[in-house]
């Protein structure tokens, strides 16, 4: 045989074995969080991760630090996972390059070190800026490359999902990310000078329950209230349809046919547990954060005690999965909303109701009790009357960042306002003391609005309310003469106006623990 044939045939050969066994080789794979131009957290030992051929040695790099680690079998998984823990690394503003050596080399360019922070719950954290009020303004002058923004696509899962297709951006156009979310970024990387980045994992209308761990849905008193409801109408449903096939085929058999109809399909709970913390929270755990800024709850507003257990549980289940510690977890108090009544405010006004969102608003603010690091922020006014989504979300956000820094970074600020702390009964009239009073309490007007007061008989009436010179308040009604209790702010759409000097608005509250009214019966249909 001619030598250059000869040779030619085996370089095609090698060529073909080549393709054949790098077709059968797996590249080394980062998941989509760990992009260009991510944030990664500082002052934290990190865990990376990602998947290759199995037994495969994986080398991970960045900013002089190394580490190894071999990619073991991880059923069902065709792809074999490894992992690899580096940090802590200190904030910079300099972009470097993270790199992953495996049979093939990934670089991850412009990569910052920074804080990192999760912003999540349904509409209104969803607003975009674009939406927001003042929206042209500060889209002129959003461009902030060290803020970095990840948005996490919509997606409901029944297990957790490994990989989102999605990566970080600079913060160039955020027309359509969180306007509560960008808000509170762009002041806490103003107060804090260091790169921010923002994880937005948000889906309008959904309930708590979506959201939370499926270790927090298996508690029992969850289970029940949940996936055995659930069963049950699976259950009861396939019962019903085993019965009416049964009877229809005795029918049949004595020549006749059957008259009643087939059972109804049962109306199933649109939203599952744990739906959208397997398609949208779990793809990117253990990814570093400092913590997680939520605005959530209209769609659990119905059930203000069951929300007792469960946000709680849902926010120990975050912080089990990430096994970070008792991260801060700073939540938005519902806004208000007269639920679309289109009521005159005279008629909003006319005589103190019974809320189920006070009620959930107050859930929120009780939360601090059944979990550590926590805080909350109040909306009193930046609510809409006949519109469940304000536009006026930078308030939320400075308020949110505000908190941050305080809570997370112990500066000695104002961070709250007025938090109802004690009431004493004086006679015919109630005293309430404060807790983050500020400089002093402040009514924005002519006087305090949105003060109820009642006695044995339960029966709310409006009160007269006066700030005193050692800050506690004076509440009382001329048709009240053995006072009880005192609320404030418990409606849908709370027309208030208790302030500290430092501008920040009084949570509102109740010191009764009356049970929520019975609802109405049903009439019957005519």
């Amino acid at each position: 045989m001619n030598p250059a044939v000869s040779l030619r045939r085996s370089i095609g050969l090698c060529l073909t074995l080549t393709s054949l066994c790098s077709g059968l080789r797996a590249d080394v794979k980062l998941p989509g969080i760990f992009s260009d131009n991510m944030v990664l957290q500082r002052d934290q030992t990190l865990t990376f991760w990602g998947w290759a051929d199995e037994s495969e040695m994986v080398t991970v790099e960045f900013q002089g630090q190394k580490a190894t680690a071999t990619a073991f079998r991880q059923l069902p998984n065709p792809l074999s996972r490894w992992q690899v823990k580096l940090g802590p690394f200190k904030a910079g503003t300099t972009p470097a390059s993270l790199v992953v050596q495996g049979k093939n080399r990934v670089e991850r360019k412009n990569v910052l070190v920074g804080d990192v922070w999760i912003c999540s719950g349904q509409s209104n954290m969803e607003f975009p800026l674009l939406k927001s009020a003042d929206a042209e303004k500060e889209l002129a002058v959003a461009n902030q490359p060290l803020i970095r923004l990840f948005t996490v696509p919509r997606l409901k899962a029944a297990e957790p999902v490994g990989d989102l297709r999605v990566a970080w951006q600079e913060c160039r156009t955020p027309g359509a990310f969180s306007a509560v979310g960008y808000y509170f970024g762009r002041d806490l990387q103003k107060a804090l000078g260091v790169p921010i980045g923002l994880i937005g994992t948000y889906y309008g209308g959904t309930p708590a329950e979506a959201w939370a761990t499926r270790s927090t849905m298996g508690l029992p008193d969850l289970r029940r209230d949940f996936a055995e409801r659930v069963e049950k109408l699976r259950n009861d449903y396939g019962g019903a349809v085993q019965k009416y096939n049964a009877e229809a085929e005795d029918v049949k058999k004595k020549g006749k046919r059957p008259t009643t109809p087939p059972p109804k399909a049962p109306v199933m709970p649109v939203w599952l547990g744990s739906e959208l913390y397997n398609g949208m929270v779990a793809p990117f755990v253990p990814y570093g954060i400092r913590g997680v800024i939520w605005y959530q709850g209209e769609a659990n507003a119905d059930r203000a005690a069951q929300y007792t257990l469960l946000f709680p549980e849902l926010i120990k289940g975050w912080r089990a999965a990430w096994e970070q510690g008792d991260f801060p977890f700073l939540a938005v108090q519902l806004a208000p909303f007269d639920k679309g009544r289109n009521r005159a405010l005279e008629q909003i006004t006319a005589t103190p109701e019974d809320s189920d969102w006070a009620r959930l608003r107050e859930v929120q603010a009780q939360t601090g009790k059944a979990v550590p690091n926590y805080a909350f922020v109040v909306t009193t006014d930046v609510g809409e009357k006949d519109d469940i989504h304000p536009n006026r979300k930078e308030p939320v956000g400075a308020r949110l960042a505000l908190a941050a820094r305080a809570l997370t970074y112990g500066e000695k600020i104002i961070a709250s306002g007025p938090v109802f702390k004690e009431q004493a009964v004086q006679g015919e009239k109630v005293l309430l003391r404060f807790d983050n009073v500020g400089t002093g309490l402040v009514a924005r007007g002519d006087k305090l609005t949105g003060f109820a007061i009642c006695g044995e008989d339960k029966q709310y009436v409006w009160a007269d309310a006066q700030i005193q010179p050692d800050n506690t308040i004076l509440v009382s009604a001329a048709t009240v003469k053995k006072p009880v209790a005192v609320r404030y702010g418990w409606a849908d759409f709370p027309v208030v106006n208790l302030f500290n000097k430092e501008g920040l608005p009084a949570s509102p509250f109740r010191t009764d623990n009356f049970p929520p009214p019975a609802p109405a019966p049903v009439k019957p249909k005519k």
